[in-house]
């Protein structure tokens, strides 16, 4: 049986979403939860592989069980030996029946995240490590307005990490908006996949816009460039989340 999972987690101290050699990831977790939930080794796939430090509201997965269960035991008792385990950052939000031909990354029609910075002068207490601390003053309206120059469909190699795997350097950003909240700035993005670190460079390039060091029209020559040293610096994982994934 197949099921699907939407998993929150809390990304500070966890190498991300993939199993890696040394450290602690949540794809591991689950496949540790799963394996004393039903007795049998389980692969547990995502539809994003987020870094290390990302957090998820509703990160989307799934996994092949070796007979049937009602989903909330599914999600009970997963969450009983995440913690149990200690991975109490870690929470299966809900858990249901998919088809045998659903796959949590390939099926996936778009993906959103949220990128937070908190632009105050006082350092963070309850937030820090959940945002980006920017603490000068940063314009939302310019940084929205430079945003445009990157929603549809480009070579966003000035946007990609070296490190970046993916064939092309062509994506369509649906939707990038920058809003205000007090001293809160989010920065949603929307695409049906992204390159890596490609929404973490853009916040980055976009934070030069804020703070009155490049404009709108810098923003374009970036993207035009197609050279990584072209945009702005990468911003930390602190604040972004992967907040849903749509099928």
């Amino acid at each position: 049986m197949r099921y699907k999972l939407t998993v929150e987690y809390l990304g500070t101290g966890l190498a991300g979403w993939q199993k890696v050699p040394t450290g602690r990831s949540v794809q591991a977790a689950l496949e540790e939860a799963a394996l004393h939930f039903c007795g049998e080794t389980v692969s547990v796939t995502g539809a994003g592989r987020t870094d290390a430090g990302v957090h998820a509201r509703a990160q989307a997965a799934h996994m092949d069980l070796p007979r049937p269960y009602p989903p909330l035991n599914i999600m009970q008792g997963l969450n009983y030996h995440l913690a149990v385990c200690g991975f109490p950052g870690i929470a299966v939000i809900a858990a249901e029946e998919a088809a045998d031909d659903f796959h949590a990354r390939f099926s996936a029609r778009a993906r959103h995240y949220c990128y937070r910075i908190i632009n105050r002068r006082p350092r963070l207490s309850l937030e820090a490590g959940r945002a980006w601390h920017v603490p000068w003053p940063l314009h939302h309206a310019a940084m929205h307005d430079a945003a445009q120059s990157l929603v549809g469909h480009h070579d966003f190699t000035s946007f990609r990490d070296s490190r970046c795997q993916a064939k092309s350097p062509q994506k369509t950003v649906v939707r990038l908006e920058v809003k205000r909240s007090g001293e809160e700035i989010l920065i949603h993005a929307e695409a049906r996949s992204f390159l890596h670190h490609q929404v973490r460079i853009m916040v980055g390039t976009l934070k030069l816009v804020g703070a009155g060091h490049w404009t709108a029209e810098d923003v374009r020559a970036a993207l035009a460039a197609r050279n990584r040293a072209a945009a702005g610096p990468t911003a930390p994982p602190d604040g972004l989340y992967l907040m849903k994934v749509d099928y």
